[in-house]
């Protein structure tokens, strides 16, 4: 078919020069900053496709330099220009998408987008191509929905596209370039789903523990069955959260190398992944007991709440956290139909708290460090460091006197053989509060605290040695010096 090399290179937008759906991210953004806009989706979709992406456009607007782009197929491109091919961008989004796009990149000598009743995909497409580039082009494109394009090409540059689709372009039309889809595999979904944030729930199985009811095999099933719904229930949170705040992530140093933010995984996709994960860890709920599905249900609650409006107010953040934290305790209790103790609601709530402090603390030396004096999407300052330290120091010893009161407690007494021992809890307790908060005046405090006592070799010693500590309280009776 001859040398296509200097043919009018026409390139799509969504899923080939972007690998995220601009319109998905548009409804996002739209949703955020006016949820009331849901209630008018329907009207708009009445409306047709390219009348319901006027009515989102016309809302909220792409950011062209903070999506990602298709970094081998841009460089492709740009290189093309330099010799001096024309590059047409002729996509399905709408034409202030588009334009932004192109102002932002500056390589393209013409813009097909969809205007006012005319959506620009498929067949329609095809034919704004063939008037404004000619019947020679050489396409760029990704979906299925391109093919028609491809089949009245001269040569094809395939972007991601599934091998099924390629088979058809490659029978057709010669091959320019091809750019193999980056593979999601279980270890994107796994850094998307936060498994490692898992260990938090592991908090459900306290009232296990300190009931000393961990041989009951009910029990014990009931709450894997409670850890597994909370969990399933906390990814789909952090899916949506993402999702949420796709614009901001961008902007984060580390942030933005998470799976939606930096493309790797498709808006959509993610979307169905949390409705299921979500339907799924309720249905596990279901099955422990009513009570405990409603304390997930509770829970959801809270950290929606706390994702779309507590976290950028000062101090309630770390107040609803260690609430958060708590309410998993709370949960356990009810998973297994004990009476949760007033000693350890008011012992976690201090703990938990001295824990999101340090969080916070950890987040602003890092900014310290860095030259910067405020957090981004947080109203929090590097100066608040002379308060907020105090009050989380302060708050982790609290923990401690509450501790100390408990073992005085007429039941705790008569429930330990030897209630004494549970002195060295005490002391371990200090020990490890002071250590996560010198790891954190240190710079070192890089995780979530919680998630780092468990990478932590000194925190899972120390933590270990207040278990075996507190079962020998309970278990062993020991005579020691009054």
């Amino acid at each position: 078919m001859g040398d296509t090399s200097n043919l009018p290179l026409v390139v799509d937008l969504d899923g080939t020069l972007t690998p995220t759906d601009t319109l998905l991210e548009s409804l996002v953004r739209l949703l955020k900053h006016s949820p009331v806009s849901l209630l008018w989706l329907p009207l708009w979709l009445m409306r047709g496709r390219s009348g319901f992406k006027d009515a989102i456009s016309a809302r909220v607007a792409i950011d062209a330099q903070k999506i990602p782009y298709c970094a081998p197929l841009l460089a492709y491109l740009q290189a093309e220009k330099s010799r001096g091919r024309q590059i047409v961008l002729a996509t399905a989004a709408h034409h202030t998408t588009a334009d932004e796009v192109s102002r932002h990149l500056g390589i393209f000598d013409k813009v097909l987008a969809t205007h006012a009743g005319n959506n620009l995909k498929g067949l329609a497409k095809l034919k704004a191509i063939q008037e404004n580039v000619g019947e020679a082009f050489v396409y760029a494109g990704d979906s299925r929905a391109d093919l028609p394009i491809w089949k009245q090409a001269r040569a094809a540059i395939l972007v991601g596209v599934a091998q099924s689709t390629a088979a058809l372009v490659r029978r057709d039309v010669p091959i320019e370039r091809e750019y193999p889809k980056q593979s999601s595999g279980m270890a994107v979904w796994l850094r998307a789903l936060r498994v490692h944030q898992w260990i938090k729930n592991l908090l459900l199985f306290v009232p296990l523990l300190t009931t000393f009811a961990f041989t009951d095999v009910y029990k014990l099933g009931s709450m894997v069955l409670a850890f597994l719904a909370f969990s399933l229930a906390a990814s789909a949170t952090y899916i949506v959260n993402d999702l949420w705040d796709l614009e901001s992530d961008r902007s984060h140093p580390r942030k933005r190398l998470r799976p939606f933010a930096s493309g790797a995984l498709p808006i959509l996709h993610g979307l169905l992944v949390a409705g299921i994960a979500l339907v799924l860890s309720l249905f596990l709920a279901s099955t422990v007991s009513l009570g405990f599905l409603w304390m997930l249900v509770t829970y959801l609650v809270l950290t929606s709440f706390y994702s779309w409006v507590i976290k950028e107010y000062v101090l309630m953040d770390v107040l609803m956290l260690s609430l958060l934290y708590t309410v998993r305790i709370l949960a356990g209790s009810v998973a297994i139909g004990v009476a949760t103790s007033s000693w350890l609601l008011a012992f976690s709530a201090f703990l938990f708290l001295s824990l999101a402090l340090v969080k916070r603390c950890a987040e602003l030396v890092s900014l310290k460090e860095a030259g910067a004096g405020a957090t981004r999407g947080r109203d929090y300052r590097v100066s608040d460091l002379v308060v907020l330290w105090p009050l989380g120091v302060g708050a982790a010893l609290c923990a401690v006197v509450v501790f100390g009161l408990f073992i005085s407690a007429p039941e705790t007494q008569a429930r330990y053989a030897t209630p004494q021992m549970l002195w060295f809890v005490a002391i371990g307790l200090v020990y490890w509060m002071a250590r996560l908060w010198v790891k954190t005046s240190r710079g070192e405090m890089h995780d979530d605290p919680v998630v780092y006592a468990i990478k932590d070799r000194g925190s899972r010693l120390t933590v270990l040695a207040m278990i075996v500590a507190a079962m020998a309280a309970h278990f062993l009776t020991v005579e020691l010096l009054p």
